[in-house]
């Protein structure tokens, strides 16, 4: 029979658990649209057919294994029918969308809520300790302004609780709603019983809960909107070839065999084949090739590529899902769809803390009210004593410092690495990086400029690179910018040019002065000698793997410029900087070996993982990952797949805005040095989380014994009211170890 599981919404979002017994059974789930859901599979038993979880119209494939929980998030859009299947597909479960039930508030909108409530609490507090407000008003005032915030904040937490109660789990929601019911209600009853009440304490547990949660939920807000990103890459629009004229169409009725038109400094719609036209392709941010790609008949051409100087007329090969652009996009949503995030560490000692605190607190209950009722006169207590007993430690327990732990260190650790330029997007990055062992470069634009520069002038310096910008200065090519901009930089004067000719795929030529003058490789010197001393400098620049173009006059070659994509300046210390925390370094990148062996040598890097493409970056990452957790930096298109699986993903702030959404952490200066100082933030981060749930935790480990009364024969005890103000310090306590993470050295 088939089960039917409806989702309950908690703190926002709706949260499903399924457990295998027995095999797999399949479910039907009803969720709520544009509200986030997390289905929690369970696999409790061993089954052949339950080894991987596909929620296919999610781009979601989970493997799980036997006793292993495995949490499925997304937030559902389209109304009705879906399937999901488990193992085999045969084995398929659904779920229906469905509109909104009713509008619910927001955890801020609840938060600021319960702010406005709690400052009457706080001048109540103070009134009545310094002897201006009677009881009488104390216990109304406090009643009054608890009740809407037990109302606005406690109703998810007792929701929640009751939910996890009825399938016998407990967790954090479950202490808070036990300690702030048990502390209302009782005072419900002792405000009209003439007792003490301790309605504040209720008030003061939620508002901090909440304050942590708030914390937490602007972490959260960093939601990634790669695949929209990189969706917005793409050409809205191709000319093609319609009735023997081409005209402007939108690119979904774009069809494989249509004949596409592209000017210079247009997109390239799709993938095709150039059958007319020569040009050059700027394809550094989809394949990683530093330099632009001549094209010419016969040559393939990619979808979102920028084309450079000439025209270009190509066959359309793979529209739509197809392209390559199509496919790192459906790689980056599988991969973030699929990677869930590290659970907290609060949440693993729930299981077992929630309970033991809920049965601590009975047991001091009975043990006072029945074991020790007739005992001793000092020892002896009456119901309402003892009720207070068991309260007081169900609110010293409550995990107000717990919350707020994790969400302060993270927003001032956040805070203060975005200062240094690290943008950390997400608190799961503080975690995963402790565990680091490899960090994984892409080359350019992350290692080197990204862009060539003149490193070499062989002959003289004045005259050959006088007469190549000259030449240059009518082309377009990036090679030609970076001749012109050496000799601006030179304050060289730049001839005129008669007769240019761009010879594709050779170099350019000119008159000058009345002499001919050809700059471009060795194609060009075809009729012409080089001597061995030239020759000779030749294969030296092509050892370093430069990239070289010879000055010819009149058919006399007077000198060698060498370009090449050169390296960050900062790179080598911050390779040096890595390899002393004991991280292993690592290149990979779509450039020839040859490019980047050399790179890696200057800048110390030891492994060279060359001529990659696009979506083997990611298989290349999976690989590494066997021998321990990978760190991926890069910059472009091409590395969005890298960046989302890897463990840890860093891209550079001057990088492609879907590099940038596919990563856990921005170096925003652009700068190498923010990977170390991110590693270094992280540590200290992340050290100060677990300082912060050591404080927590002792203020439990001290203040629960003395709530329970066991040293109450020595005149130490320890009501709910002073429970709560305990807590509230232990709250403060934390915050303030959070603050003083702003002061930790950085180097």
């Amino acid at each position: 029979m088939t089960e039917i599981v409806k989702a309950s919404l908690e703190n926002g979002i709706q949260k499903i658990r399924i457990t295998a017994e027995k095999g797999y059974h399949p479910a039907h789930i009803q969720l709520q649209k544009g509200i986030p859901a997390e289905i929690t599979f369970h696999r409790a038993t061993p089954s052949n057919c339950y080894k991987e979880i596909l929620f296919e119209e999610e781009g979601i494939l989970e493997p799980i294994g036997v006793d292993e929980e495995k949490v499925i998030r997304f937030t559902p859009q389209e109304l009705g029918k879906h399937e999901f299947s488990c193992g085999m597909k045969m084995q398929k479960g659904s779920y229906t969308v469905v509109e909104k039930t009713r509008k619910s508030l927001s955890l801020l909108q609840r938060f600021w809520i319960t702010s406005i409530f709690t400052v009457p609490l706080v001048i109540l507090m103070i009134g009545m300790l310094t002897g201006s407000i009677s009881h009488q008003v104390m216990h109304w005032g406090t009643f009054l302004a608890t009740t809407p915030i037990m109302l606005v904040a406690g109703g998810p937490y007792i929701q929640s609780a009751w939910a996890s109660f009825k399938k016998h789990n407990a967790n954090m929601d479950t202490l808070v709603a036990l300690g702030t019911l048990v502390a209302y209600l009782y005072s419900l009853v002792a405000l009209f019983a003439g007792l003490p009440v301790y309605f504040e304490s209720a008030g003061f547990i939620l508002f901090f809960v909440l304050l942590g949660a708030v914390f937490e939920e602007k972490m959260r807000k960093n939601t990634s909107q790669a695949v929209e990103k990189l969706l917005d890459l793409q050409a809205k629009t191709a000319e093609v070839l319609r009735d023997d004229s081409y005209v402007q169409v939108p690119l979904d009725q774009v069809k494989v065999g249509d004949l596409i038109r592209v000017r210079p400094g247009e997109k390239i719609a799709v993938d095709g084949v150039v059958v007319e036209g020569v040009s050059s392709i700027d394809e550094s941010m989809v394949t990683g090739e530093s330099l632009p790609v001549d094209k010419t008949v016969g040559d393939t051409v990619i979808g979102s590529t920028i084309n450079n100087s000439g025209t270009l007329i190509f066959r359309a090969e793979k529209v739509g899902s197809e392209t390559v652009l199509a496919q790192i996009v459906d790689f980056v949503k599988k991969a973030q769809t699929s990677r869930a995030p590290i659970q907290d560490l609060t949440d693993k000692i729930s299981g077992i803390f929630v309970p033991a605190v809920v049965i601590l607190g009975i047991v001091t209950f009975w043990v006072w009210f029945v074991l020790l009722r007739d005992s001793v006169v000092v020892l002896g207590a009456s119901f309402v004593s003892s009720l207070l007993y068991g309260v007081a430690v169900l609110i010293i327990a409550c995990p107000c410092a717990l919350g707020l732990a994790t969400p302060t260190a993270l927003m001032v650790g956040t805070g203060r690495s975005a200062k240094m330029g690290v943008l950390l997007k997400n608190g799961t990055v503080l975690q995963e990086i402790q565990k680091v062992q490899t960090i994984v470069f892409d080359k350019t634009g992350t290692l080197t400029e990204g862009k060539p520069v003149v490193t070499d002038i062989i002959g003289d310096e004045t005259e050959v690179l006088g007469l190549a910008a000259s030449l240059e200065e009518a082309s377009q090519h990036p090679l030609a910018e970076a001749v012109v901009k050496r000799a601006s930089e030179a304050g060289l004067e730049f001839q005129t040019v008669e007769n240019f000719q761009a010879l594709h795929g050779k170099g350019v030529s000119g008159q000058i002065a009345g002499k001919q003058v050809l700059l471009g490789n060795a194609k060009m010197l075809d009729s012409m000698d080089i001597s061995s001393a030239y020759q000779e400098k030749l294969e030296e620049l092509e050892k370093e793997a430069k990239t070289v173009v010879f000055l010819a006059v009149d058919n006399e070659i007077k000198g060698l410029l060498a370009l090449q994509d050169i390296p960050k300046g900062n790179a080598k210390l911050a390779i040096s900087q890595l390899k002393k925390r004991g991280l292993k370094t690592v290149m990979l990148t779509g450039d020839n070996a040859g490019v980047a062996r050399a790179i890696a040598d200057q800048i110390g890097i030891e492994e060279v993982i060359a001529g990659v493409l696009p979506e083997e970056k990611a298989h290349e990452i999976h690989k590494l990952q066997e021998a321990g957790k990978v760190a991926f930096v890069g910059d472009g298109i091409n590395d969005a797949p890298a960046l989302s699986v890897a463990d840890v993903g860093i891209a550079m702030g001057a990088g492609t805005d879907i590099a940038i959404e596919s990563a856990d952490l921005v170096l925003t200066t652009n700068n190498l040095l923010g990977v170390v100082r991110a590693f270094d933030m992280s540590k200290k981060t992340f050290n100060r989380i677990l300082l912060n749930l050591f404080w927590a935790f002792i203020y439990n480990v001290v203040g629960i014994p003395i709530a329970a009364g066991v040293f109450s024969g020595v005149g130490l005890a320890l009501n709910p009211e002073l429970a709560g103000l305990a807590m509230a310090f232990s709250s403060v306590s934390v915050l303030t170890s959070s603050l003083l993470l702003n002061f930790s050295k950085i180097d």
